[in-house]
Formats: structure tokens, sequence, C-alpha cells
């Protein structure tokens, strides 16, 4: 049954299978097609001179057998299986705490759908994963190259034809969100892709999840110290074979991993041609799916042709972003707590094994190998292990023996499940969970029981965490974590990587450099008190420049101020901050893509949000008021004011009037108190803004999807800008036209009319008062008049002085209307009025507290001031007999205070006597000289004093001196 270009290595094997295929189905059919053809699979890929290594993602065996085959044959060349475009950031792994992840972000797209953008893939690499081992073998090794040959970031999307596939979980922990929504790549992805067969092997194999099965029959047997390399290769090569064959018809899937086999075999005889590297010299480090491909393509004789396409116009940035565990396992569907344990057996299998794993020089959060070796104890219950033997044959079935062979049974270890016992019991002690000695014996023998009814001789750290759930595990938990979540902790717990200073990108080094003043350690993860002190420490306004802006580009909760506010013309003496930049550190390194320092990243956010496709005349002013708030910038603020000049001349909706409103008055009054003269931008867009909103209003009265709130914006607009308009040449003639065509039949749109008129004099007050009494009276009205009051609540807004009007309005309802009237619409007010007009209440509530009585006792005898008659006009008659002080009489009665004022003017002549009659008007301009004759110098009058006694009478004065007299009576006119 060998095909033409199968060796004889299998031909056992082959017999064996075609026999159990027979006995089992009774004759030839699909079953034996598909086991023969598992076998010329592994004897394909065992036969390629390029020796491939088929790898699983995060199998600590696999990293195992890595590190073994790495230092036994030295490779010259490794290709390895990753976008090979990511290359140039491996060099920085050494800088960073694993796990990391290695990134390819665009933020702008070109070539792809816009509603794609941004485009992120993200790679996470951990130490018990073989993909590190092949790096940092390559990397720390003088002469060796090391090759990425899959497909770039650019060609995931191009060849992902169904578009951005993103998966949100709401109840995920902070951790498990540190890819975001990046697509994921990993090397060897090796899962059943028939929903059935990965049922059956559950159901079989007595587990919950692949995770468990795969560390169960795979993990378990290949890492045991007798598999050799040639043995794990040729299961791996089985497995991968397997899982390929029984694949569902997903034509779009298949066609991609096809074309990535293309791609990285392509990439291959490409480099070995440009090289002349001896194929025996190279190591292919890829997934067992694809290590079994049957391509025209595979192997370095393949002869099949690969067009690559080329990359779209999209700029790519690079960079490392911390990963975690749970990340790992959310991105991937992977069980909780799976590459916990994958890590925690890994540095087992490095104990018992003896191999010695590759480590890049100088990696962060590693220890360094000491040169001394120790021995390795033998624990108790376990059985001595010695190193794997070299592989001799390369070519040899060790399938057949392998599978052939009874599982080896591993002894129970109790020296380390007590272990696990004690720590869970004290774990859930500290956590508040009444456990006890007792509770850790019954976990301990929950264990082994839960191990023999699902065939193993040994517990695994998943019967492990079953046996502590059923033991501790109460109704409620009492702390934060609960049981399953202490022992993912203590099989090791969700390791969270972090990105060294030396691999950040510029923009994130340029942070922590202007923050150093802080003296805070900012690469830590938790949250950390920062206090500025400016007024004693002149230096920290920089930093608080950079958190203030940090504010305003990341996620909440990386940089949250406690004490302090930045508001326009405001500057605060002393902050206090919660930073938690090492939390956020992917936040921060993604701002890096974006520019080399934040200003410009804020500046480029501000400008995309301004010209964008959705930019309102508000979210403009917004962007207005961050660039001169966090830029101090005059150019970008006067041009980003000019482009919502015109965006507010082409709006033909109100809906963004209350936010404009509120900008405009935040600016207005920022530039008057700050500036000489207002910005060229802001007077335009007030007098253009004044003429927009008067030739909307009277459609924004009628209209149905406008709101009361937004066309009481728009008032608001125009009565508080007025002055201002009117003195650039706007005509308030306009508005007086725009409120006279306006005819709503809303009751609150109605109210809010009747305040516009009262505002512009077309209405009285007394007649306003009127109207809501006959709005009283109107038994008809009635069931309508919360929304009159909801009106006039909202005319606050542009007449605040009708507050004492809305008052009455309101008091009179609940002083007039029957209980079985006011009881049955007092929800509808109170709704009306939170949800319609919450801002102006305080407004209302103030008037309120000014008019009523501060007492209760008061409130019976108390009269409302508008049921209080209007008193009568004052009168200036004095009573018969009353004395009649003029001025000079009260001189006399009170001289403290005459000489306080004659000391303050410097007088110093002191009183008359009290004989001497007072002089008149004519005697006191000769007494006072000096200022008679300024009085003539100003009046141009010439001439001299005349002779003493013949003083005139003042008609007489100005029969003799008409000019001086018409004078006086210009200058009066004047005045």
């Amino acid at each position: 049954m060998s095909g033409p270009h199968e060796s004889g290595t299998f031909t056992a094997l082959r017999g064996q299978l075609q026999d159990a295929a027979t006995a089992f189905a009774g004759g030839p059919d699909a079953l034996e097609g598909i086991l023969l053809g598992m076998v010329d699979d592994v004897d394909r890929a065992v036969r390629e001179p390029l020796e491939i290594f088929p790898v699983c993602h995060h199998s600590p065996a696999s990293a195992t057998a890595m590190a073994r085959r790495l230092r036994e044959k030295q490779p010259k060349v490794v290709y390895l299986e990753l976008c090979e475009d990511m290359a140039p950031l491996l060099t920085e792994l050494r800088n960073c705490r694993l796990p990391v992840a290695v990134q390819a972000f665009a933020g702008d797209v070109d070539g792809f759908p816009q509603d794609w953008a941004p485009l992120s893939v993200v790679a996470p690499i951990t130490e018990a994963s073989a993909e590190y081992q092949a790096i940092a073998y390559a990397l720390d090794t003088p002469g060796v190259e090391l090759v990425l040959v899959d497909r770039s970031a650019d060609h995931v999307f191009q060849w992902d034809t169904g578009g951005v596939q993103t998966a949100e979980d709401t109840d995920a922990p902070a951790e498990a969100a540190l890819h975001g929504e990046a697509v994921g790549v990993e090397l060897g992805d090796l899962r059943p892709r028939f929903a059935e067969l990965e049922e059956h092997l559950l159901r079989h194999g007595r587990v919950r999840h692949w995770s468990e099965w795969w560390h169960q029959y795979v993990e378990v047997p290949l890492g045991d110290s007798a598999a050799d390399h040639d043995t794990y290769r040729q299961v791996m090569f089985l497995v991968g074979s397997l899982f390929r064959r029984l694949a569902p018809g997903d034509g779009d899937r298949v066609r991609v991993d096809e074309d990535r086999e293309r791609y990285m075999w392509t990439r291959m005889r490409e480099h070995l041609t440009a090289t002349g590297t001896d194929p025996a010299d190279c190591l292919y480090v890829c997934g067992a799916f694809h290590a079994v491909s049957r391509v025209e393509e595979f192997g370095v004789h393949g002869t099949g042709t690969f067009a690559i396409s080329p990359r779209t116009a999209t700029t790519w940035q690079y960079g490392l972003i911390p990963s975690s565990h749970a990340a790992i396992e959310a991105q991937f569907g992977l069980a909780a707590g799976s590459v916990s344990i994958a890590s925690t057996e890994w540095a087992k299998s490095l104990k018992r094994t003896r191999v010695r794993p590759h480590r890049l020089e100088g990696q962060a959060g590693t220890k360094k190998a000491s040169a001394k070796k120790t021995p390795v104890k033998k624990a108790r219950g376990s059985h001595t292990t010695v190193p794997a033997p070299e592989s001799t044959a390369g070519d040899a079935d060790r399938l057949s023996g392998f599978l052939r062979r009874p599982p080896v049974l591993d002894g129970l270890d109790e020296a380390e499940l007590l272990g696990w016992s004690v720590d869970i019991v004290r774990a859930a002690r500290r956590n508040g969970y009444l456990a006890s000695t007792a509770d850790a014996i019954a976990v301990f023998e929950t264990s082994v029981l839960l191990a023999g009814m699902r065939d193993r001789a040994k517990p695994t750290p998943y019967d492990f965490q079953d046996a502590a759930v059923t033991c501790i595990e109460k109704d409620a938990v009492p702390g934060r974590r609960d049981v399953r979540r202490l022992v993912e902790i203590m099989m090791g717990g969700d390791r969270i990587g972090q990105v060294g200073y030396d691999a950040l990108p510029p923009l994130a080094r340029d942070v922590h450099d202007r923050l150093a003043p802080l003296g805070l350690k900012l690469q830590q993860r938790g949250v950390q008190r920062a206090l500025l002190d400016m007024a004693s420490r002149p230096e920290l306004r920089p930093c608080s420049d950079v958190l203030w802006m940090l504010r305003r580009l990341m996620p909440h909760g990386a940089a949250r101020p406690i004490m302090g506010e930045r508001r326009l013309g405001e500057r605060s003496i002393q902050e206090s901050w919660d930073l938690a930049l090492g939390t956020h550190q992917r936040a921060l390194i993604e701002l890096g893509y974006e520019g080399v320092s934040i200003e410009q990243v804020l500046e480029q956010r501000l400008r995309r949000d301004a010209y964008g496709p959705q930019a309102t005349t508000a979210t403009v002013l917004a962007a207005v008021e961050d660039a001169v708030l966090y830029l101090r910038s005059r150019r970008l603020a006067d041009e980003l004011g000019t482009h919502a000049l015109k965006l507010l001349a082409t709006e033909r909706s109100v809906d963004g009037a209350p936010e404009v409103l509120r900008r405009v008055r935040g600016l207005l009054a920022y530039y008057r108190t700050s500036e000489p003269a207002l910005p060229a931008w802001i007077e335009s867009f007030v007098k253009t803004g004044y003429a927009h909103y008067c030739t909307l209003l009277p459609m924004a009265f009628r209209d149905e999807d406008a709101t009361v709130g937004q066309v009481a914006a728009m008032l608001g607009f125009l009565f508080s800008m007025e002055s201002l308009a009117l003195s650039l040449g706007c005509d308030r003639a306009q508005l007086e036209l725009a409120v006279a065509q306006s005819h709503p039949e809303e009751p609150s749109r109605t109210a809010l009319l009747w305040a516009a008129q009262v505002q512009l004099g077309t209405l009285s007050r007394a007649e306003l008062r009127d109207r809501c009494d006959a709005l009283l009276d109107n038994p008809l009205v009635v069931p309508a008049y919360p929304r009159y009051l909801s009106g006039f609540v909202h005319a606050l807004e542009p007449v605040p002085g009708l507050a004492d009007v809305v008052v009455e309005a309101v008091s009179n309802a609940f002083g007039r209307l029957p209980d079985a009237v006011l009881l049955p619409w007092l929800p509808l007010l109170i709704t009306t009025m939170r949800s319609g007009a919450a801002e102006l209440a305080p407004l209302l509530i103030r008037e309120a507290g000014r008019v009523f009585p501060g007492r209760l006792a008061t409130l019976d005898t108390w009269i409302p001031p508008w049921r209080t008659p209007p008193a009568p006009p004052a009168t200036r008659r004095s009573q018969p007999g009353a004395p009649h002080h003029q001025g000079a009489a009260l001189l006399p009665a009170h001289p403290a205070t005459c000489d306080a004022v004659a000391e303050l003017l410097g007088c110093t002549e002191g009183w008359t006597q009290a004989d001497v009659p007072p002089a008149s008007g004519a005697g006191l301009l000769s007494i006072h000289p000096t200022t008679c004759d300024a009085v003539a110098e100003l009046l141009g009058c010439e001439g001299t004093w005349a002779a003493s006694g013949s003083a005139r009478s003042g008609a007489a004065l100005t029969t003799g001196h008409p000019a001086t007299a018409k004078a006086l009576n210009s200058l009066l006119t004047q005045s």
C-alpha cells in the first residue's frame, strides 16, 4: 500500500494500522485511508532534508525538547514561524520581563476598510515556550541567524476576508485585557477543529477542557525523560496529521493555512538560495499542524511556486507590550490557569530532566545561572530520572514502540501533594475561609480519589483544583477570590510581564524622564500617590502639565487627579495624583506609535476630532478648549476656531446648541480676562452665530425633534451674546423678527416663547402673571401645567431674571389646585423637572430660599410678595412743628463728621462764628477766588475781579456776561 515516495521505515506500522482498520470496520473504508495517510504524513516530514521541529504553543514538553535539541544539533540557521516583519523587535526581549507580546499596530489604514482601524497583531512570548528557546539560542549564539518566515502583519489582514473579529468579555479581569482587541498569532496552534472529535476526546479522557486533555495525554508522556528527540518529533507529526485530516471543511480557514505554508516554504527556499546554506545545518520551528503540510511547495525540493502579494500602503508601527498568563488564555481560548500550570510544569521538568534552558543574556526577571551545579534531590515517592538519550537514527521508526508501550506509571509524589494541600488551606484561611487541618487531609485524599476515578496514577493540578473546590468552597465566597482562583495563584499565579525602559518607544521614555522629579517608580504595577506643591517647588509644574495631558490621552485610572483641577484661566498651586502607568503600560506604549511626544500626539488627536467626518461645532469647540488648556497653543486654537466657524454656518440642526453655548461662554470669559483683545475668530463666531440662530429659531420652535433644552440654549446664546453681537454690527431687529415669527404648539416651548418676549420687552411681567393664572383657571389646561413649568425652568438659561416668576408659578399651583388635581400630576411634575431641567434647579431653589420664610413658625402669617398690595407713593410733606433741617444746619449739629472730612481735604480754616451769617453764593466767590479763577480759565473769561462792594445779583451777572452763561448752559446740556 506504499506510495511511490514512501520509505520502508514505517512499513510495519502501516501493516498494523491496516489490519486494525479491517478488524474495526470490516473492510477497507475511509478509516483505513485516514490511518495510512497519517503514517504517510509522518514519513514525509521525517524524510525532509531540512529538519522540521513541530511544537505546540506554550507547551513545556515542546520547550524542553527544543532546548535539548538546540544543544545537540547547534544549527546555524533557525527558521521560525512568526511574522517576518517583527524580527527587529526580538533583540529587545532581553530588556523585558516575560511574558510580553510583540505587537504590530496601524492606526491609519490605507488599503483596508476604514471601519477596521486600528489594526493590531500580537504574538505573546513566555519563557516556557519553544519559540523563546529558539530566539534566545539564536540571538546569544555567535554565527547563528534567526529568520522569521511567516506572513507579515499586513498579510494577516489581507487574507482575512471576514474582517476584524473581536470578542469582548466584560466579566474578564483587567489582566486578561492586556492584548486589547488585537488579533493573536501563535506558534503551534494545535487543537481539534472537529467539534465532535474534541467532545469525544474530552468525554473519554474524563476531563473538562482541551488544555487538561493535552496535559494528561501528550505533555506528560512526551515530557518524560525516556522520550528522545525522534520519538517527540514523530508523535507530534502524528498528532498534527490527525487534527489536519479530521479538520472540518471550512474552505476559508483551510485556504489561509495552506497559503501560510506556501509562504513559509517560499521564504525558506529563497533564503537557502541566497545564502547557499546547507539544509542540514538549519532547523525549521513550526506548529505540528503545519509540519505535515501537503502543499506542493512543501520541502526544500518543492515543485510549486507561490506568488507573494505586495503589502498595502498602510504604515505599521512595531513595539513590545506587556502580556500575562490570563491574557494569553483569553486570547487563544485556553482553560483558566493552564498557562500558569504550564509554567510550573516547565520548572519541574527542568529539574527532572536536568536540561539547561536558553535564556537571553541580561534577561529581566530571570535568575543568573550559577557556576556550581547542585545535584537534583529525589522526592519521596518519585522515580529517579536521567537525561534523555541522544538521537542516533533520525529515520528509525520510534512511533510504533511509543504507541505499543504501556503508559509509564508515575508514582505518587506524596510530599508534593501534601505541600499543595497545606498551602491551599493556608491561602484559604488568609482569604476568609474557615479551613482547618482536616480540610487539608480531605483535599489530599480527594485528589488521590479523583485521580483514580480518572485512570491516573498521579493527581494532576487539575485533579487537585477540583478536590480543593469540593472540600473547601462554601456557599458564598467570603473574600475577593474563590478557591479555584486561589489554586491558580498557588500554582504560579497570573504572571504579568513588563517592558523595560530601553525597549520602550521614545514617547514612553520621554514621559518617564519628564516625570522623574516626582521620585516614583512609575514602571511598577499598582497605584502610586504623587504630591505636587508647585508653590514651593516650581520645577514640578512641567510634571503637572504632563500628567494632565496623560489624563486626556490615556484610559481612566492611568493618571487620576485627587486634588487640583485645570480649567480655563485657572492653575492649581497644589495637586495630588493617583498614578498607575505601570499597570497601563500597554496604553502608554501605543501612544508611542502615534508620535514622539505627547504634545504631538495630543495635537494630532485634536485635529482628527475636529476634521473628522462626524465632527460638529461642539466637538471642534471642545478641541479648541483642550488646545488652550493643555497645549497653550494660540496658533492651533485659532485654526480650530476658524474651522468651528465654518461648521456652524453649515449646520441645519440645533442638536449641539447647549454644548456650543457652554463652550463659547467659557472661551469668551477666558479671552476677556487673559488677553487684551478677543481673537478674530471668536468675534466672527459670535456674529455668525447670532444671525444663524436667529434664522433657525422659528423652525426650532416647531421642530418635533428639537428639545426644549436645545431651543433654550439657542435663546441663551442670542441673549447672552447680544451686546457683543450688536457691537460687531448685528441688528437687534433680526432677533425681534425671529421671536415674532415663532408660533410653538407644545406647552413647554410656549412658556419659553413667553419668557423670550418678556426679555425683549414685548410682554410685561404683569401680563405673564395673568397668563399663568389663566392656565390654572382652565381645567382643560391643568394636566399640561407641568410642561409649562418645565418651559419656564428652561427659560432661566436665557432669562435668569425670571426666577421669581417661576417660583410664583409653582407656588400658585400648589396653593390653588385641590389635592384631587394636584396629586395625580405631581409625579409628572417631578419627573419632568428632573429629566429636563436638573441643572437649572439650583437657581430655582436659591430664589425660593430668598422668597420663602426661613422659619416654620412664621409660615402661617407669611404673605407671598406677589400677593402683597403695592405701597402708596412716598410723600415728602413734613409734619407741622417738626424741625426742618437743611444741609448747612446739619453741619454744626454733627461737627465730628465735618471735621473728619475737612481733615481729609486738608482744610485748616476752622469753624466760623455762630453769630456770623453764612455767606451767599456771590460771597463764596470772593472768599474762595482760586476756584473762581480756575472756572473762568476753563470757560475762557477775561477780566479781573470787581471792586469790593460792587457785587451784583445772579440775574444781573447773567445779563452782563452772556457768553459765560451760554458756555455754562452748553456744559450742563452735554452732561
